[in-house]
This record gives C-alpha cells, structure tokens and sequence, in this order.
C-alpha cells in the first residue's frame, strides 16, 4: 500500500480544512514547494495536491504551483479540484501532472471520465467524496442522493477511485474503514482512502482491507503521525 502526502492548495499556500469547510482552515505553510520537497525528502513515493479554490471556484487557480511543484520533484503528482472539462485535463497533464482526479464533473458528466479513460487510461482519477455514504460535490459544498458504493460501480472502467469520507476529514480521528471496506469490495479499480488518517493502526486497518493507498493530511502536519512510520506500516 503506497502512503499519498496530501497538500491542499488555497490562496497559493498549503492548508487543511475540517470536514471541507472553508472557515475552519489552518495554513501549514506559505511555501507549498517547499512542503512537497520535503515530504519528498522523507520518503514519499507519490503526492497527492488539491486545488480547493478550483473545488469551490469551478476552476483552476494554483496551476503556476502545481507546474513549480512537478518540476522540483522527481516523483509522480496527481492533482484534484475543479477539473471539469477535458480541455482542463489536457492543460494539467501537459504540465506534468500524473494522474488527474475527477469528482464533481464524474458525477455531473459521466461521459467525461469514459472520454477521459479512453484517451489517457490510468491517468484518470475519480474523487468519491461522501457525506452519510452520499456522493458530494462542488467543493463538498453539495450533497446528492446518490450513494457512494452505488457511484464507485457506475465508473467501471475507471483504474483508480479515491474515495474521501467527509465527516473524518481533518478529525484526527481515523478514517471510515467500513465503507471503504464496501467500495473496495464493490469494484475492481485500485481504492486509495482518505479523510481522518490519523495513526499507524489506520494504516494497517487500510491495508488489512485491501486499500491500495492511504492520503495523510493533517496528521503528517500536525505531527500525530511520522511520514516514515505510515510508509513503513504501510509496507
């Protein structure tokens, strides 16, 4: 199981929201760059960034970041937020981004992610983030009716699914090991968890139930949990 630092992108620096909500924000950093060159530093084999103004704006707004980030690292970034058309996923591939995550546009244009997959395959993401096992979306702004296991099988085709439960996010408190237990379960695609990673007995609940990675926010920063430890436990 592969440990994913996650660094949120916000006004050009690097935060963390609780549960999503705008106003309840730390800033962990001015310097994002730098952060990913040290998670980098400490062992990370991959990193996960999310541009919250593209989440809450419909579009991209720290792309400058993103290509500066890519540029100094030498491993693999995939990126999330707002992206919402294909030509979107043309620009941040061009620049160097590995994998992209689709949330909203996978629920709203479906027929986007199979374009998508058709064109560039496992580089394509979907986000599934879930309020009360339901699919949010806008920014976790918006809450639909549709369940979150129901949504994982209707993206057949789709590689990798990173399925977010919003009420652990930034709580400290571990993460939704059940549902993510039942999308894995549900479908073939490789399911990276996130939202409430918090010690090492997450990560060993993660990979006991077959998670193919596990995204560490928070914790790494607040200092509840070692980078290098998660990625040894997760090994």
């Amino acid at each position: 199981m592969q440990i994913l630092p996650a660094i949120d992108l916000r006004g050009g620096k690097c935060v963390n929201l609780v549960q999503g909500i705008a106003e309840q924000e730390t800033v962990f950093s001015d310097s994002p760059v730098d952060m990913a060159k040290q998670w980098q530093t400490e062992g990370a084999e991959y990193l996960h960034l999310v541009d919250l103004d593209g989440a809450f704006q419909g579009v991209s707004a720290n792309l400058d970041i993103v290509r500066e980030i890519v540029t100094e690292l030498s491993i693999p970034v995939q990126l999330g937020g707002g992206i919402r058309s294909i030509e979107q996923i043309e620009d941040i591939l061009a620049i160097g981004v590995d994998r992209v995550i689709l949330g909203t546009a996978a629920l709203r244009q479906p027929s986007l992610v199979k374009a998508a997959c058709e064109k560039h395959g496992k580089r394509i993401a979907v986000g599934i983030d879930a309020k009360d096992g339901r699919v949010a979306t806008h920014g976790w702004l918006e809450v639909s009716q549709k369940p979150a296991v129901e949504f994982a099988v209707e993206m057949a085709g789709v590689q990798t699914v990173i399925y977010t439960d919003i009420k652990s996010d930034g709580m400290l408190k571990g993460p939704n090991v059940e549902t993510t237990a039942e999308i894995i379960n549900a479908i073939s695609a490789d399911v990276i968890a996130s939202g409430g990673v918090t010690s090492l007995c997450d990560v060993e609940d993660l990979k006991r139930i077959g998670a193919s990675g596990a995204i560490i926010g928070r914790a790494l920063y607040t200092g509840d949990l070692a980078l290098q430890d998660a990625i040894a436990a997760a090994r």
